[in-house]
């Protein structure tokens, strides 16, 4: 089953500043080891990147660059978006398709947000999804802390079985990439 690595708005404006998310730095190099070792196994790596139309992640600002640290190469993926769906009116899934994708490993930022909105699309589009539990961050909200955040939407999107494509979650390292 050939597999893809989606890595979901790793952007230097979420990595800076109050609203920072939790361990960036900690995340960041866990996702190069995710995305290396995607490289290694010949797996597409695909970073997605929010955008907003004026303001904050403004398109080209310094705050929507990708964060300072992540390995980005020439020959990975680009998809643009502007919801938190990486599908929503984006190629994405034109993209899988071109590569013939049929499961995928997923991480990034906001776990609550684009994170969870992303897995639960790819679940109904029937993609199996291995989210890495360690590779995807929150800045956490009024009620939960980010670790908090973080270990609910492990468990959460890991026990949902209607779509009938299953997330499971799995560690940097236990992580294994098939093609």
């Amino acid at each position: 089953m050939k597999t893809a690595v989606l890595v979901i708005d790793m952007q230097q404006g979420l990595c800076e500043g109050e609203g920072k998310a939790f361990d960036c730095e900690g995340v960041i190099e866990r996702i190069n080891r995710v995305t290396r070792k995607a490289r290694r196994a010949g797996a597409p790596v695909i970073f997605v990147q929010h955008e907003s139309t004026a303001g904050y992640l403004e398109y080209e600002t310094p705050a929507w660059q990708f964060a300072t640290g992540l390995k980005v190469e020439a020959g990975d993926i680009r998809v643009r978006k502007a919801t938190p769906d990486s599908f929503l009116r984006t190629n994405l899934e034109a993209v899988l398709k071109q590569h013939c994708v049929e499961s995928i490993v997923l991480c990034g930022m906001h776990t609550e947000f684009c994170v969870d909105t992303t897995t639960r699309r790819a679940l109904a589009l029937g993609y199996p999804v291995t989210l890495v539990e360690d590779a995807h961050t929150s800045a956490g909200n009024a009620a939960l802390t980010p670790q908090q955040v973080i270990a609910h939407h492990n468990a959460t999107l890991t026990n949902i079985s209607s779509f009938g494509s299953r997330a499971s979650a799995v560690s940097t390292d236990g992580l294994e990439i098939a093609v």
